[in-house]
């Protein structure tokens, strides 16, 4: 049995769903670049409750909703797989990267990333916009007012639903 995750949910109280939404800029890093790379760590992320995802919550497997943000539409256009365990993030021991974290240590790491695996492209992005209109939606925290976790949780009817609408759409 599924149920709805609330916003105001925190990462100790969320069991793995097996099913996550990841935001990128495309102008930063597209479904066209994970296509084209195969796979990629997930790195950069800073913020704490998505770093709690990835270090305590993903597991190898766990299915991918890749999402346009900052895109005309905001849209999701594919799908990746979680292939890795979680591993330090590096980005952040790296001075000349914006990710530096001078607090981090390699000894006990702050951040963490995690690999994933392109699977597809949707035939169709599932806008923004077509989400918050369509009742299969409801209750998802990508749609939640004021929701900017660039990573987070999703329930597996919002991961079959939104395969359904990029399928159906002619």
């Amino acid at each position: 049995m599924t149920r709805d995750i609330r916003a105001e949910e925190t990462p100790a109280r969320i069991e793995s769903t097996g099913f996550w939404l990841f935001k990128s800029e495309p102008g930063t890093y597209s479904i066209e670049d994970l296509a084209r790379e195969g796979r990629t760590l997930w790195d950069g992320i800073r913020n704490y409750q998505a770093r709690n995802f990835i270090r305590d919550t993903m597991r190898p497997g766990d299915r991918v909703l890749f999402y346009h943000s900052n895109a005309d539409p905001p849209a999701i256009v594919g799908v990746a797989r979680i292939i890795g365990s979680p591993v330090p993030d590096m980005t952040a021991f790296d001075r000349s990267n914006h990710g530096y974290d001078p607090k981090s240590r390699s000894e006990n790491p702050t951040w963490f990333a995690i690999e994933i695996e392109f699977q597809s492209r949707l035939g169709d992005p599932v806008t923004l916009e077509s989400m918050r209109s369509d009742p299969r939606f409801r209750g998802m925290l990508l749609l939640a007012k004021g929701q900017r976790l660039s990573i987070q949780p999703v329930i597996e009817s919002h991961f079959r639903s939104a395969l359904e609408v990029a399928r159906h759409r002619d």
